[in-house]
């Protein structure tokens, strides 16, 4: 006997919304976990194709954990195109000034790139401190394995 492989349509979906919780937890682990459920890997019912994951709220974008020396060691770079347009900034100025920039850029690399990871990369929300505005959606937390 086979067994058929169940593919959800766009219109079948139903997304909760979850919290998670950056504060003292590696940048990597949290990134991973929640591009996972942004996808939507953690459901039964994930197609490849569609965009079945939840919306996800990161909150303590500031207090996130980097190990070793990475805050002076590892650098971010937005180029403008223009010669000498390169711009070069440390973690440790990014966990400073733009702690949730450098959340999102970590979630946005472990997307799917194309239509559809722009599609997905829409449904996360990062906030610095411990509140968020999305208390009407009635969020679930999120436990990240430790």
């Amino acid at each position: 006997m086979q067994h058929q492989t169940t593919m959800i349509k766009p219109s079948e979906v139903e997304r909760k919304w979850l919290v998670v919780d950056a504060k003292d937890v590696a940048l990597g682990r949290l990134s991973s976990e929640v591009a996972r459920v942004l996808i939507g890997k953690h459901k039964p019912c994930y197609t490849p194709h569609v965009d079945c994951g939840d919306y996800v709220i990161v909150i303590n974008a500031k207090e996130v954990g980097l190990s070793g020396n990475k805050l002076d060691t590892k650098n971010y770079y937005n180029v403008s195109g223009f010669l000498g347009g390169l711009r070069t900034r440390s973690a440790r100025t990014m966990v400073a000034k733009y702690p949730t920039e450098m959340v999102e850029r970590a979630v946005w690399g472990m997307l799917p790139k194309g239509r559809l990871g722009r599609q997905i990369y829409k449904k996360l929300y990062v906030y610095e401190g411990a509140s968020h505005p999305h208390a009407a959606q009635n969020p679930t937390v999120w436990e990240l394995k430790k």
